[in-house]
């Protein structure tokens, strides 16, 4: 009877989890790639989402045959077709019962009126399947914010994590980060690469610098009447390298037609690839010799070659259509990807002739990178000119710029396009290998590479802790994040870190706690609820970038803020707009205690009426 009062239990509560299982509403988020299709086989097999529940994946990248080896929902008659899509398709047929949704969306800020207040609040969790940081970072805030538990997962080859993060226990994703990668130095960068990795990132540099730093400090330039008074109190020489990029993404390199963008693109090719190389081989000569004897082109510094332009050359002319076409990109131009086209007017550009200079210092190492950066003074005749020379925004018949943010899953948008000819012309210059598109936007894009195995292993893993929380487990210790290298072969378990404890006065505050605050008020009427329900003295707040509020804020602009709803303090320092979608504003607080004594306090959500 024991035996048989026990397999009992043991059945009802099996039922009572699959009943729990499918009423799961859940998103995988980066959804359809290596882990992606493993989850979302493991869901369709444990019946999450069936019945009253909902799974949600979104994936804007399309099948590669290159996917097929490890990312088997996909057969090579759905090469080229929409990864999210198709990958609920295959689990539906594996699970009649489940309810899935596709999306072809990147989630971060620019979806957020997608992924708003009401889809997060109709979760019940969410599993991160992604291939870089930056995006796990967005959205484990995401989580925190609205209070959901994250299925975190990655592998690296052979090796593989996962990290379980709930509500009001654990401490998020971003409470800890790994240790920043080794970093390439700067001359090594600039004049002696010596491997594909630093082509690369020297494209993904001037990529930066090209296409979306000059053409962000253009458009803010356009519309804050501000811009010029906050650049000049940037330290260093910063005012003068943003006010130049700014000249030059407005006047010097501003094209009025797409050919205009080809002779640029034309022009600039000479530049990076001919040019510089010679400029540097002016001051250092194939021959010379170090002050200890040594040849100075020896050891990992490579003699480069400039290149000729040759019209022939499929890799010349895939950087002027990439280049001018993201130059176009910038300025609203109307694009053209007609390689015949873009070639005849390219034959035609005659570009100037080019001899060394003498006095022109180039750094050796970094230290002398460095020195040079430390002591460099300010020109402030320079300044002044470059304001004047500078065109008034309301002289500029309207014109919108567009800064390109760098996105390697769009191979439609030319950006890898021109990562991949940059690198591997400079490689040319450095008679270093060539890497071909796929490993150029591995390394590039800095994907995590995936082996079906380790994916598996680590999918099924995320699945265990999945079944915690269906059952609602509140103990620390029943968690578990995974640890694995099958190379050696190594399965490590811990328990995940509790959520640190903060404290101001006798309120302890995890990340997980906020200050709710619903209702419009005005600023002074938020600073004194602060006072009076918290005994807390703000002494600033923000909202994102925007500082708001300042005890040293000039007294004229504090006073003219005070009266102001909160909702209209942060669209007048913002100069934005609040989209329809924003239902609450999120809000940081540095305070002083009674007794003067700076305190950490939470964030404040702020709900709009």
């Amino acid at each position: 009877m024991r035996y048989t009062r026990s397999y009992e239990s043991m059945f009802w509560l099996a039922m009572q989890l699959v009943y729990q299982l499918r009423r799961l509403i859940g998103t995988v988020h980066g959804g359809a790639g290596a882990i992606g299709c493993e989850l979302l086989k493991n869901f369709a097999m444990l019946g999450i989402g069936a019945n009253d529940g909902c799974i949600t994946v979104t994936d804007m990248d399309l099948i590669e045959k290159s996917n097929l080896n490890r990312q088997f929902l996909f057969r090579p008659t759905d090469v080229q077709k929409a990864k999210s899509s198709t990958a609920a398709r295959v689990i539906k047929e594996m699970n009649p019962m489940m309810n899935v949704v596709s999306h072809e969306n990147r989630v971060g800020p620019d979806t957020e009126k997608v992924y708003n207040d009401d889809f997060f609040n109709n979760l019940d969790g969410v599993a991160n399947a992604l291939d870089n940081v930056d995006a796990r970072i967005y959205m484990d805030r995401r989580c925190v914010y609205y209070r959901k538990p994250l299925l975190e997962s990655g592998t690296l080859g052979t090796k593989g994590n996962t990290q379980i993060v709930v509500p009001h226990l654990t401490e998020s994703y971003s409470s800890s980060q790994d240790p920043p990668e080794k970093s390439i130095p700067i001359c090594t960068l600039k004049n002696f690469p010596n491997a594909i990795e630093h082509t690369l990132q020297w494209a993904r540099d001037n990529f930066e610098g090209l296409f979306r730093q000059s053409a962000e400090n253009a458009a803010q330039y356009i519309a804050d009447s501000q811009f010029i008074d906050r650049t000049l109190k940037l330290p260093g020489v910063q005012p003068l390298e943003v006010l130049e990029s700014v000249k030059t993404a407005l006047v010097d390199d501003r094209p009025n037609t797409f050919n205009d963008c080809i002779k640029w693109a034309r022009y600039h090719w000479q530049e990076q690839y001919n040019n510089q190389i010679r400029q540097l081989l002016f001051n250092f000569p194939q021959d010379q010799i170090t002050s200890s004897g040594q040849p100075f082109w020896s050891g990992p510094k490579r003699c480069p070659v400039p290149l000729q332009f040759d019209i022939n050359n499929q890799l010349h002319i895939d950087y002027i259509v990439a280049a001018a076409n993201l130059k176009a990109k910038i300025y609203g131009i109307d694009i053209n990807r007609n390689y015949d086209d873009i070639k005849n007017i390219v034959s035609k550009i005659q570009v100037p002739v080019f001899e060394p200079k003498s006095g022109v210092k180039i750094a050796e190492n970094d230290a002398q990178v460095q020195s040079s950066n430390g002591s460099g003074n300010v020109d402030h005749d320079r300044l002044i000119q470059l304001q004047q020379e500078l065109p008034k925004p309301n002289e500029l018949n309207g014109l919108k710029i567009y800064p390109q943010d760098f996105e390697k899953d769009d191979d439609s948008n030319f950006h890898i396009d021109f990562i991949v000819a940059a690198s591997n012309l400079r490689a040319a210059n450095y008679n270093i290998p060539a890497a071909d598109r796929h490993k150029s936007k591995l390394i590039a894009g800095k994907i995590i590479p995936a082996i079906a195995t380790t994916t598996s292993v680590v999918a099924g893993l995320v699945c265990f802790e999945l079944l915690k929380l269906a059952r609602g487990f509140t103990d620390l210790t029943l968690y578990k994040n995974g640890f694995v290298n099958l190379a050696l072969p190594f399965f490590g378990f811990s328990e995940p870190i509790s959520a640190p404890k903060l404290k101001y006065y006798d309120t302890e505050w995890t990340l997980w706690d906020r200050f709710e605050v619903k209702g419009e008020m005005t600023l002074r009427e938020f600073l004194d609820y602060f006072k009076n329900e918290h005994k807390l003295e703000v002494t600033m707040l923000s909202q994102g970038v925007c500082m708001l509020y300042s005890f040293f804020m000039a007294k004229a602009k504090c006073q003219e803020r005070m009266g102001l709803p909160m909702s209209e303090v942060v669209k007048k320092v913002s100069k934005k707009k609040l989209e329809p979608h924003v239902r609450a504003l999120v809000f940081e607080l540095c305070c002083n205690d009674e007794d003067g004594n700076d305190v950490e306090v939470p964030y404040v959500r702020y709900t709009l009426p």
